[in-house]
């Protein structure tokens, strides 16, 4: 049985632990406040933006855009972005991501390529012999458009060079505080994902006209979609990380306080044994004398 000063430590121990978790949730909540109004409003344009480019190519000849077109290289292997925390202590984030990227890497009929962002994600791959075209960490503390311009940088080079068959993109979707969930979405060939009205009348909703001319569009319009994608993406895990570390810590600091009044009220049991011990030996000298 521990005597009073262990566990007098132990309390001290789990106080300063609670401490630390409590001011974790509350930064991760001042975070995740900023996080989200960015994801917020950088929503609206990427979905449109996506919406508007899935009807175009389903409208025109892809065969005349490389980032529509089928890959040069079939056979080349895909790269995979998967973008984690630089940090840990945000319960299953990572290992959940991580889990389901390497899902897809080993149902993938051929070996992957990797993006890796995050130091997370990084450690977890470069450890296993991944090979990696493209590694970014130490950027979510001040994440930039730029950075969604860098990976797409890498991943239309490498598209377009018949490096890499497809991109794909595997990170946390920011749903709500207390969920987020693991997406994986293709990112090249950008896929012509046909509206359901055009699935059914066999005709397109809505008609375009082009002014420039559709090569000048799409020759500046889909790397800036890719850029899009990329950037949103980030944002999403950004605001998913500080919602599940925010999570993490409300947890830990709830499980701090239970183990507190447990390791008090196993103190106080042993205080009033011990002083019980001591008015028995007392009254059993008096009797003997």
């Amino acid at each position: 049985m521990p005597s009073l000063i262990d566990l007098r430590r132990r309390i001290r121990a789990v106080k300063s632990t609670e401490q630390i978790t409590k001011a974790m949730k509350t930064v991760a909540a001042s975070k995740l406040r900023r996080a989200q109004e960015r994801i917020i409003g950088a929503r609206p344009f990427a979905l449109l933006m996506q919406r508007v480019l899935s009807d175009l190519a389903a409208a025109v000849e892809t065969t005349a855009y490389p980032l529509l077109s089928p890959p040069v290289a079939p056979d080349a292997p895909p790269l995979v972005f998967v973008v984690t925390a630089d940090k840990g202590l945000c319960g299953s984030f990572n290992s959940n991501l991580l889990r389901r990227a390497s899902a897809f890497a080993k149902d993938a009929d051929r070996d992957v390529v990797m993006g890796l962002v995050g130091r997370r994600g990084r450690d977890y791959f470069v450890r296993r012999g991944a090979e990696v075209r493209f590694e970014l960490i130490n950027l979510f503390n001040d994440l930039q458009y730029s950075h969604g311009q860098a990976m797409a940088k890498v991943a239309i080079q490498q598209y377009m060079s018949g490096d890499v068959s497809r991109v794909v993109c595997v990170y946390n979707e920011f749903k709500s505080v207390i969920q987020q969930e693991v997406v994986v979405e293709q990112l090249l060939p950008i896929p012509p994902d046909v509206s359901a009205e055009v699935a059914e009348g066999g005709e397109l909703p809505a008609g375009y006209l082009y002014e420039p001319a559709p090569e000048h569009i799409f020759r500046d319009l889909l790397p800036r979609y890719v850029e899009v994608e990329l950037f949103r993406a980030l944002l999403e895990s950004a605001a998913a990380e500080h919602a599940a570390r925010m999570t993490a810590m409300d947890a830990a600091s709830r499980n701090a306080g239970d183990m507190i009044d447990e390791l008090t009220l196993h103190m106080n049991k042993v205080r009033q044994a011990a002083i019980t011990r001591e008015l028995i030996e007392v009254v059993s000298g008096a009797d003997a004398l």
